[in-house]
């Protein structure tokens, strides 16, 4: 079979269409097995617009599972075979645009489809940008970003006893043209400036207004209608191998609470209690009320069984936006049995701890020696300082308090001790443990009761001070001058998104700690100018460690998510910020090394799944940081012949 797959391409085009389809029937498994991995630095995004999975049985295979793969021989053939004209230029992967040569345009019957000139994808980019940059609204940037990219399946190849059955889906003609990789291109290229629009803060309004904005379905939706089969939905997708899935309930989407379907693939859809989407004439999703308790979990357990069944154990399952109790119980509840990872929980975290650990540099002296002070410990704050109390992740509070208990071999019970928190009836302590919610009580230490954050700054006299309350301007004025009173250089994190929620604003922290703090928010904020110097903010940015995270778990075959890689994430971020970043006060990379900044936090993470004995690719790479670039996605174009 081997030798018969290389000789292939020589005698394909003098072989029948039969022959070569049944051909391709007999030797698809071979085939798929030469996929290498496809994961991009930002692969969320890829993933949430091209989450792929197989079709029923082996012996009915989409025509994206044989031919959607990276270039060998074999593929080569079949794409000359069944890739041409129209059908080519409306292809999700292959589609080249103008840039098709004048002896591809030739060799696959475009003469005459297309314009005559021939441009360059650099040109296509550049033109893109162009029209990119003439948007006012970043809400019809996202638009003009997703018609590049969104998902158009146009094709459906069915092999059945020697015969291919080609059907369009219905209204195909009035789809429009897709690149995939100038859209990728377009991203990695421009990352800094197009992150915002494609991701936070754009994209949440995109959510919000997903039903109005809704041309086309991008990944797989699963409703309360398909208890009982999602195993066949799953079968329904026409992509055979995967890595990742990427899944929300839509019920806290970015903090902007319950969007029921308007949210990210793949969407498990038990209704909503939004009265406002109810009543949308235009909602795509189930109109009722949110399903709860056992049918919901019912639910959530026959997904991820299916999952498994499906795919294996490898295949990774990333919790996107679920409400904090769901959250909380779903990572408990299968961390141990899947691959899971909550990006809300976990990747706020590592990405957090990776500033602080950053900015020891700046403030001086290792985690122990300074004192932490949370604001936001009720529910939500929770998500960002106490998770593992919950008996689920780990937030920021925990996974600090495992740092420091890592570089001083101390117990982590005595870490905790230097990490405080305030909630709205004020701070914590032993004394209001009767009363306190159980994911609280590992943080209350004995002091006497304070009432309010400013009091709590006065007292417990914090070197850093983190914000995850919701609640926008919560950081006045009295609070940062009192952060400065106590240290030369205060880390100040105000991490609440959207902006109108941050605890306080870049150049009100700058201004008011007068030109002192180190400033890092969960939000977006421009450079501040003070007293003739520039102050460069820095954003706590999830983006810069789920896509390395991910491509770690999946370059080394791992089964499970332990706290230690959150750690080495944590770790390889921090390590990738410079002299000249640190003395523009940023405790964060630049996005624009986000692709090797990923294979770093790839490499880190893969390293410590080898050392747990958790991975399953052996031999293990002699050089994990290459081998992790290699493993990332290449957007730019590709010669068919």
């Amino acid at each position: 079979m081997k030798r018969w797959r290389w000789v292939l391409p020589l005698l394909l085009p003098s072989l029948s269409l039969e022959l070569a389809v049944e051909v391709a029937r007999i030797t698809a498994f071979a085939v798929l097995k030469c996929r290498r991995i496809a994961s991009t630095p930002l692969y969320k995004t890829a993933v949430v617009a091209t989450v792929t999975f197989c079709c029923h049985g082996p012996n009915s295979m989409s025509f994206h599972s044989i031919i959607h793969r990276p270039s060998s021989p074999f593929n080569l053939a079949l794409q000359i075979r069944f890739l041409r004209g129209y059908s080519l230029l409306r292809d999700p992967q292959y589609n080249k645009g103008l840039a098709f040569t004048e002896k591809e345009r030739d060799a696959h019957y475009l003469c005459g489809l297309l314009p005559p000139t021939v441009i360059t994808q650099q040109l296509q980019e550049k033109k893109l940008m162009k029209s990119i940059r003439e948007y006012q609204v970043p809400l019809q940037k996202y638009m003009a970003m997703m018609d590049l990219q969104a998902c158009i399946q146009l094709i459906i190849l069915i092999f059945k006893q020697h015969h291919i059955c080609l059907e369009l889906f219905e209204g195909m003609k009035n789809l429009l043209e897709r690149n995939e990789r100038l859209f990728y291109k377009l991203l990695i290229d421009n990352v800094e400036e197009l992150l915002p629009v494609v991701y936070t803060p754009t994209v949440g309004e995109a959510c919000q207004k997903y039903g109005s904005i809704f041309r086309r379905p991008q990944g797989l939706y699963i409703s309360l209608k398909e208890k009982g089969k999602i195993l066949e939905v799953l079968k329904n997708w026409p992509e055979r191998s995967i890595q990742v899935i990427v899944v929300t309930d839509g019920e806290r989407i970015l903090g902007l609470g319950d969007l029921g379907c308007q949210c990210l693939p793949v969407t498990i859809d038990v209704g909503t209690n939004n009265e406002k989407l109810l009543n949308d004439e235009f909602y795509i999703g189930l109109r009722q009320k949110r399903a709860t308790g056992k049918e919901y979990y019912d639910l959530l357990h026959e997904f991820m069984c299916a999952v498994k069944q499906n795919y294996g154990e490898k295949v990774l399952v990333q919790f996107e936006d679920f409400a904090n109790h769901n959250a909380f119980e779903l990572l408990a509840k299968y961390g141990t049995t899947h691959l899971v990872f909550n990006d809300d929980i976990q990747g706020t975290a590592s990405v957090v701890l990776a500033g602080v650990v950053a900015a020891l540099k700046l403030i001086g002296g290792i985690l122990a020696d300074h004192t932490f002070l949370f604001l936001g410990a009720g529910e939500l704050g929770c998500v960002i300082s106490s998770l593992s109390c919950y008996q689920a992740g780990t937030g920021i509070a925990e996974l600090i308090a495992l740092e420091m208990s890592k570089q001083t071999k101390a117990p982590i019970e005595e870490s905790r001790k230097k990490i405080w928190l305030v909630d709205s009836k004020g701070l914590i302590v032993s004394s209001r443990k009767n009363s306190l919610q159980h994911f609280k009580k590992p943080w209350a230490h004995d002091h006497e009761p304070l009432n309010n954050l400013l009091d709590a700054v006065k007292v417990i006299k914090p070197t850093v001070l983190i914000g995850s309350s919701g609640v926008g301007r919560t950081f006045t004025k009295e609070v940062v001058q009192a952060m400065t009173a106590n240290n030369e250089k205060p880390l100040i994190m105000a991490l609440s998104n959207p902006t109108s929620q941050s605890e306080c604003t870049a150049e009100e922290a700058y201004q008011w700690s007068e030109g002192r703090a180190i400033f890092a928010s969960g939000s977006p904020f421009d450079p501040v100018e003070y007293k003739g110097k520039v102050y460069v903010p820095g954003q706590a940015n999830n983006a810069y460690i789920f896509p390395g995270f991910g491509l770690g778990l999946v370059i080394s075959g791992t089964i499970r998510v332990h706290d230690d890689m959150l750690l080495a994430a944590s770790e390889a971020l921090a390590k990738q910020v410079t002299d000249e970043n640190y003395n523009k006060g940023l405790i964060y990379p630049p996005f624009t090394d986000i692709r090797k900044i990923s294979a770093n936090i790839a490499a880190n993470v893969a390293a410590k799944a080898y050392e747990l004995g958790l991975a399953t690719r052996l031999p293990r790479p002699a050089d994990l940081v290459k081998y992790a670039e290699s493993c990332m996605y290449s957007p730019v174009y590709r010669n068919y012949r």
